[in-house]
């Protein structure tokens, strides 16, 4: 090799390595700026988000989760999305049940292809991602009319009560989303932006031992 293509390499090798740790110390300071402005918590702001099934226990989830993304790449309903920053810096762009999106299934390709097994092999008769719950914009409560989740709902989970109106049983939800996907509150109250449904998915939250 001619000393002037070797010069050439090295200078080539060495601005492409400065430039990679250009971008992390700015990413790197990115963060910290957020963090010290305190636009980015280190914990979320919900404290307790709806994971993939196999991910309910979220301690141990969030330590064995490396963001890879495997698990958003293999779903065949595009229910899983990704936590935004908002939702704290551990928790960025860990995996999240988005169910304006789509719905789960609990096919199980999702903890199949973890490689960490931050989702664990879960019992599809028992898994809970969460519990369906009604909200101030169901057009069934406010108006009548719309029984749509009632008829979706396959494991028998929403009933209507003398009124049509639904009742969710918390017993036999286990948070699949469907109810909450097919919901048409948005398109037909009009409301425009946001998520809000008449019915969504929400945490479960257990009662502290006294």
């Amino acid at each position: 090799m001619k000393q002037n293509e070797l010069y050439t390499e090295k200078n080539t090798t060495k601005a492409s390595k400065s430039s990679q740790r250009r971008q992390f110390l700015s990413s790197s300071a990115g963060i910290v700026v957020m963090l010290g402005l305190g636009f980015v918590g280190a914990q979320s702001k919900t404290q307790k988000l709806l994971r993939p099934p196999g991910g309910q226990n979220e301690d141990a989830f969030r330590a064995k989760c490396i963001k890879c993304d495997r698990c958003r790449s293999v779903c065949h309903t595009s229910v899983i999305g990704v936590t935004p920053i908002e939702e704290g810096f551990i928790n960025a762009r860990t995996p999240v049940m988005k169910f304006h999106l789509g719905f789960c299934d609990f096919c199980n390709q999702c903890v199949e292809v973890c490689p960490t097994q931050a989702l664990e092999p879960f019992d599809k008769q028992t898994v809970k991602i969460g519990i369906a719950t009604l909200t101030d914009t169901c057009i069934a409560l406010n108006y009548g009319g719309c029984t749509l989740c009632f008829e979706a709902c396959e494991y028998k989970a929403i009933s209507l009560d003398d009124q049509k109106r639904p009742i969710i049983d918390a017993d036999k939800c286990n948070g699949c989303g469907v109810c909450e996907k097919i919901c048409p509150s948005l398109v037909l109250r009009s409301y425009i932006g946001g998520t809000l449904r008449g019915i969504e998915v929400r945490p479960i939250v257990k009662e502290a031992i006294v």
